[in-house]
């Protein structure tokens, strides 16, 4: 293969995967949404030690439905479906118990706030990156919290 060819087929490629994501603006959101769907149900597989509907000696526990989570993230509003086990006992391991961002995206808005930034000013660029608005006392909290 010369090089011209490889130029050639790698600016073909370039160039679908450039109208894919002008076609579908929402694909890195989505993808990232899938994903994220699918940590959690295996970890509850593992956490019952067997799958949905598996009948099994070593089977620790059942299913018992879902409930919505919503998490905010770099590429957006990710919407999850968390699976809960009968006793209650499950947690994912994606996201701490109440936490609704993205750890990494309340670090950017605590850093915005610390190099000077008001707590409007971080509020509006988050809003304007992200399309959720984040509260003035959000962002106080974010800096205020112990990362360790």
């Amino acid at each position: 293969m010369t090089m011209t060819t490889t130029t050639t087929n790698t600016n073909a490629l370039s160039d679908s995967a450039q109208k894919i994501l002008v076609q579908d603006g929402d694909l890195l959101r989505n993808t990232i949404q899938q994903v994220l769907q699918e940590i959690p149900e295996a970890e509850m597989d593992q956490a019952l030690g067997a799958t949905k509907s598996e009948r099994s000696d070593n089977r620790r526990g059942y299913r018992s439905g879902y409930y919505p989570r919503t998490l905010l993230t770099r590429v957006g509003k990710v919407s999850l479906q968390v699976p809960r086990d009968r006793e209650g006992r499950f947690s994912t391991e994606i996201f701490d118990r109440y936490r609704r961002s993205e750890k990494a995206l309340v670090l950017a808005i605590a850093g915005m706030h610390v190099q000077g930034l008001s707590t409007r000013d971080v509020s509006e660029v988050a809003e304007e990156l992200f399309g959720n608005s984040i509260s003035a006392s959000s962002v106080s909290a974010s800096c205020s919290m112990n990362w360790t």
